[in-house]
């Protein structure tokens, strides 16, 4: 159910991989997109079981309505009902706070400055890349006090850059604005490769090196995988900070 979990200076990152959930097919098993044309109990249940796995209170996590941009969300608490932005990136000074990043071949960027107690999460797709929503993120932390030498960095599942076959033409307007984006698929056609300008970015920023998941969602079959399937399910990524209210450390 939790792919990988680590735990670093009392920042808590999270992912998921599509095991351990109640979605029907094409969504089984965990799919935690509410978007997606999926049974909206089954992505709650799953989101509950996501949560329990993580010593999580369901609650406490924020979702985002994810739209390929580069806005920013500075968050407090969860969303009301009905209430949940149209942003790609969220970020936070409340510790116990969990953000999430739904994807299925896009990056997630989970960040944390655990000194500041400052945590920060981006949806980054090759759309998001271009608009700049991790420098976005970036800089929203700072403004609430992270400095970005003291930020710890992952990436989750996403498509590597040796499966994201685009277009010449994308490839060359992705690369125009992120150069390090430029790739060429396991097979010699033109690609792009999000997660290596991701990190371009966040090195720009002055974050130290990020920290990489080896899953390509389009090669696992453990992933889910837009590119792969179309109609599927979406994995999520979590990032929160210990303290007062710390969460207890789930299985993984």
């Amino acid at each position: 159910m939790i792919g990988h979990q680590h735990h670093v200076s009392g920042a808590h990152f999270a992912f998921t991989d599509r095991w351990g959930g109640v979605s029907a097919a094409p969504y089984d098993q965990l799919n935690l997109g509410g978007a997606v044309g999926d049974d909206p109990s089954a992505v709650r249940t799953n989101r509950a079981r996501a949560a329990a796995e993580l010593g999580l209170d369901p609650a406490a996590v924020v979702w985002m309505n994810q739209v390929h941009g580069r806005d920013v969300a500075v968050v407090e608490g969860p969303w009301r009902t009905g209430d949940i932005p149209c942003v790609d990136a969220v970020v936070t000074a409340r510790r116990g706070l969990a953000l999430a990043v739904l994807t299925a071949d896009c990056t997630p960027v989970l960040l944390a400055d655990p000194v500041a107690g400052i945590a920060g999460a981006a949806h980054a797709g090759r759309p998001g890349l271009v608009a700049g929503v991790v420098p976005a993120t970036v800089e929203a932390m700072e403004k609430l006090g992270a400095e970005p030498a003291r930020i710890i960095a992952y990436t989750g599942p996403a498509v590597c850059g040796r499966c994201y076959e685009v277009p010449e033409a994308m490839r060359a307007e992705v690369a125009a604005v992120v150069p390090q984006a430029w790739s060429t698929t396991s097979w010699g056609t033109p690609a792009v490769d999000v997660g290596a300008g991701v990190r371009a970015q966040l090195a720009a920023a002055g974050v130290p090196t990020a920290d990489v998941s080896p899953v390509c969602t389009l090669e696992s079959a453990d992933h889910f995988s837009y590119r792969r399937d179309r109609t599927t399910g979406r994995l999520a990524s979590y990032v929160w900070l210990g303290g007062t209210s710390r969460p207890q450390a789930g299985g993984g």
